[in-house]
């Protein structure tokens, strides 16, 4: 599987305010190339904290993007996942309508009477990995069992830093937008425990840059470890 994360950051590196609000950090030209991300993948994931936060829906905007998956016969929107350790993603959350099949990735410890309402809607399907909190490896070897070769990561930053301290990620696309957040609780690009050994830092590798919406996108590749 090939695991691709996409972010928008200011130029301080923050994914939003430290009240954790949506914000607009890129406009339509990045939009757009988010979009075509969503396209080219099987499917897309975000942690439970985003789903709470914003209600995403990760489905495509671009109706001629859905029709171009549909003549290579695949469904008009890619997967959706959520990784979601105690399933606490709401019954009526927008990633969870028929618009495409969610996946719910929930540890062993997720209470009973949450996974059986969620199991309770035909688009969702339930994998189970790890005991108290998802095992990503384990969720991810599953996904792939299911047909999901390229995901898309579209954060939570907790998320994010889980995949590369695990050493999953392949690709990273950021676009650092012309403003600046500030505040030491805001989100970040990769948040969690965060690295300590500078051993353990994940190498990146530039592969290509391109200026859009008055900020700049960044293509890195993850070097192999």
């Amino acid at each position: 599987m090939r695991v691709v994360v996409n972010a928008a950051v200011s130029a301080d590196g923050k994914l939003s305010t430290r009240h954790r609000e949506q914000v607009a950090i890129s406009g339509a030209e990045d939009f757009a190339r988010v979009d075509r991300l969503r396209a080219d993948g099987d499917a897309v994931v975000v942690g439970v904290g985003t789903v709470l936060a914003d209600d995403p829906h990760l489905t495509l905007d671009d109706g001629d993007l859905r029709a171009d998956r549909e003549d290579r016969g695949d469904p008009p929107n890619p997967a959706r996942v959520v990784a979601d350790s105690r399933a606490r993603t709401p019954p009526d959350a927008r990633i969870v309508d028929d618009a495409a099949r969610t996946y719910l990735l929930v540890a062993d410890a997720a209470p009973g009477d949450r996974v059986a309402d969620l199991e309770a809607n035909p688009t969702v399907e339930v994998i189970r990995a790890g005991e108290d909190r998802v095992d990503l490896p384990v969720a991810l070897d599953r996904l792939e069992a299911e047909g999901v070769e390229q995901l898309m990561v579209e954060g939570g930053g907790e998320l994010i830093f889980s995949l590369f301290a695990e050493g999953l990620v392949d690709d990273l696309s950021v676009f650092v937008g012309p403003t600046v957040i500030g505040g030491r609780e805001a989100p970040t690009l990769a948040d969690g425990e965060g690295f300590v050994d500078p051993e353990a830092f994940p190498e990146l590798r530039l592969t290509d840059t391109e200026r859009i919406d008055g900020g700049i996108v960044l293509h890195w590749t993850v070097a192999e470890g």
